[in-house]
């Protein structure tokens, strides 16, 4: 089978929309703080997504465990070639390497550090761009791909509802052009479970962002994929939050030392406002899987 792409830019008469996502300088305000300050509430892997959590997991045990969930969900376990959209610090790409055995794996960021500290780690065959997804025009197509933590970026406050559709849209397109036949994508997002005004605290420490309705990823997949599994983890996610505050207490002086007094109290607020979120289900965790319609 043929997997070289012919046509990255896919329908050349239908106009490209405008960028409606986060800013590469809203994501590098929240998440260039510093690895040292990360690692202090996320772990040494600095996986900064909801974990899967099974009996009495700890935090680690359940970040691992989501990983390898997304890996099979898109099957991507000894595939030849995954991309994963949002990579963060890596920890999904090491995952595929070392674990996966997948040959080769690209990760697309918008945050400078982020990327440098990937780098820092090499493996052979792992890649990191800094790159928007709208901008990656690979030579060849993916078997899967992953996408964890990313979706809640692509759309800004206040867009028309109909303009947000069509950028999620916009994203299912890029996947459909991006890989095989009957290959999938397997994503994780927050979303809001109704229409919702949002939080001042949240727009600020996620200036430019704006989050998904249930219903949406769903509609905007529509044509392309078919939705394969679906499943509402909102209880994981304020576990997994109440884990961070609880690493972030324990290390409360030392996280002031690097970021300052004012800068950890606003994390701290963060981490349990979404907390309540999950908790009273204003928001919930979806992890979803697609497959490519042939």
């Amino acid at each position: 089978m043929n997997d070289e792409i012919t046509n990255v830019a896919g329908d050349s008469k239908a106009p490209a929309l405008d960028r409606t996502g986060a800013s590469p300088e809203a994501i590098i305000s929240h998440y260039d703080k510093g690895e040292d300050f990360f690692e202090l509430v996320l772990g040494p892997e600095l996986i900064y997504s909801c974990a899967l959590f099974e009996g009495d997991d700890d935090l680690a045990a359940a970040q691992r465990r989501k990983l390898d969930y997304h890996i099979e969900a898109a099957n991507a376990a000894n595939a030849k070639r995954v991309l994963d959209v949002g990579c963060g610090w890596g920890a999904m790409l090491r995952r595929l390497v070392d674990h996966a055995e997948v040959p080769h794996v690209v990760g697309l960021t918008l945050s400078p550090s982020q990327a440098n500290w990937i780098r820092r780690q090499p493996r052979p065959g792992l890649e990191v761009v800094e790159q928007d997804w709208r901008d990656h025009k690979p030579t060849r197509r993916y078997d899967a791909i992953i996408s964890v933590g990313a979706f809640e970026h692509f759309v800004q406050k206040g867009l028309d509802p109909a303009k947000k559709l069509d950028t999620y849209r916009e994203f299912f397109d890029f996947c459909d052009r991006m890989l095989v036949a009957e290959g999938k994508v397997s994503l994780q997002t927050i979303a809001f479970s109704e229409p919702h005004e949002g939080h001042p605290l949240l727009e600020k420490t996620f200036p430019d962002s704006d989050l998904p309705l249930i219903w949406e990823p769903i509609a905007a997949a529509e044509g392309k994929f078919v939705l394969t599994t679906l499943r509402n983890d909102r209880d994981h996610y304020y576990r997994t939050l109440r884990l961070w505050e609880k690493n972030l207490l324990a290390h409360y002086a030392e996280a002031i030392q690097l970021v300052g007094e004012s800068a950890v109290a606003d994390f701290r607020r963060y981490l349990r406002l979404s907390a309540t979120g999950f908790r009273t289900g204003v928001v919930s965790l979806l992890r979803m899987s697609f497959q490519k319609k042939d």
